[in-house]
C-alpha cells in the first residue's frame, strides 16, 4: 500500500509539473512583460542611424527611440540587448529577449516562426557604391561579375544571391562591408535606402547612394507566436505614437521625413 501511494504521489507531482509548464508556456507575452516591468529589446547597436553607440557609448538612433517610446506606452522600462544580426532571430526564438526593433522585414518565411507588429517603417533596398564610382551599376545586369557585400542573414543577402553572375560576400554587419567597399575589396553593397543619407552626412567613408534595387518593403517588430494580447498592445502603442505626433517627430529627427509612409517620388 505504501509503495502504491508513493507511486501515486510521484505521478501526481509529475502531472502537476507538466501542467504548470504548459500553463507558463501558454501565458501571453504581455503578462510576462507587465509582471517583469521591462520590455527586453534586441538590436544590433552597430547600425546607424537606426541603432548605434554614440561617442559616450550610449545606445541611440531611430530604433532605440522608437523602442523606448513603445515601452513607455506599455508602462514598462526598455531593456536593451545588442547582438550581431547573424544571430538576432535565433536569439528571439530561444527567448533571450521579447522583441527585435532593428528593421526586420516581415517576410512570409519569418512569419512561419514569429508573429509581427503592424509595419512601422516602409523602405527599399539600395546599392551603395564608392564615391568615385564611374562604372554603370544601375541594373542587375550591370552587377554581373561584381563583388557585392551584404549582412549575414539579411534580406539583402537573398536579393544579392539572385543577381546572376555576381559574387556575394557576406559580413557580420554594415561596418565591415562598408569598410571593404571604401577600400575597394568589393564593388558595391546593398542595404536599406534610409541608411544612405546618414552615411553621406555623418561618416567620412567615401561612399554614396547607388541605384534602387528590389521592391518596397515593410519592416515590423517580431516576437514569439501565440501572444495576441501582446500584439494588440504593441500595435496600439504604435498607433498612439503616430496619432500624438511622437513617431513623426522621431522619424524626422533621423531621416527628415515620416518613414512610416512611402517616400514621395521626386
Amino acid at each position: 500500500m505504501k509503495t502504491s501511494l508513493s507511486s501515486f504521489l510521484r505521478a501526481a507531482g509529475v502531472a502537476l509539473a507538466l501542467c504548470a509548464g504548459v500553463a507558463a508556456h501558454a501565458a501571453d507575452l504581455l503578462d510576462e512583460v507587465k509582471q517583469r516591468g521591462s520590455l527586453r529589446i534586441a538590436l544590433e547597436g552597430t547600425y546607424p542611424p537606426f541603432n548605434y553607440r554614440d561617442e559616450q557609448g550610449k545606445l541611440t538612433g531611430f530604433d532605440v527611440e522608437i523602442a523606448q517610446a513603445i515601452a513607455g506606452k506599455l508602462g514598462v522600462k526598455p531593456e536593451f540587448t545588442t547582438t550581431e544580426w547573424s544571430g538576432i532571430l535565433a536569439g528571439l526564438q530561444a527567448g533571450k529577449y521579447d522583441v527585435i526593433v532593428n528593421q526586420v522585414a516581415a517576410t512570409d518565411k519569418r512569419r512561419e516562426t514569429f508573429d509581427f507588429s503592424a509595419p512601422y517603417v516602409v523602405s527599399a533596398a539600395q546599392l551603395i557604391v564608392r564615391a568615385n564610382e564611374t562604372r554603370p551599376m544601375a541594373t542587375k545586369a550591370d552587377l554581373k561579375g561584381k563583388k557585392i557585400g551584404v549582412g549575414q542573414g539579411s534580406n539583402y543577402a537573398e536579393l544579392a544571391r539572385g543577381i546572376e553572375g555576381a559574387e556575394v560576400k557576406v559580413y557580420p554587419g554594415a561596418p565591415e562591408y562598408l569598410q571593404d567597399l571604401a577600400t575597394g575589396r568589393i564593388d558595391a553593397a546593398i542595404n536599406d535606402s534610409l541608411l544612405i543619407p546618414y552615411l553621406a552626412q555623418k561618416t567620412k567613408l567615401p561612399v554614396k547612394a547607388g541605384a534602387p534595387l528590389g521592391a518596397v518593403e515593410s519592416n515590423a517588430i517580431p516576437f514569439r507566436k501565440g501572444s495576441p494580447k501582446f500584439k494588440q498592445a504593441i500595435d496600439k502603442a504604435l498607433d498612439e505614437l503616430k496619432a500624438d505626433g511622437s513617431f513623426a517627430k522621431i522619424s524626422i529627427k533621423w531621416f527628415a521625413r515620416d518613414v512610416s509612409k512611402p517616400p514621395v517620388a521626386p
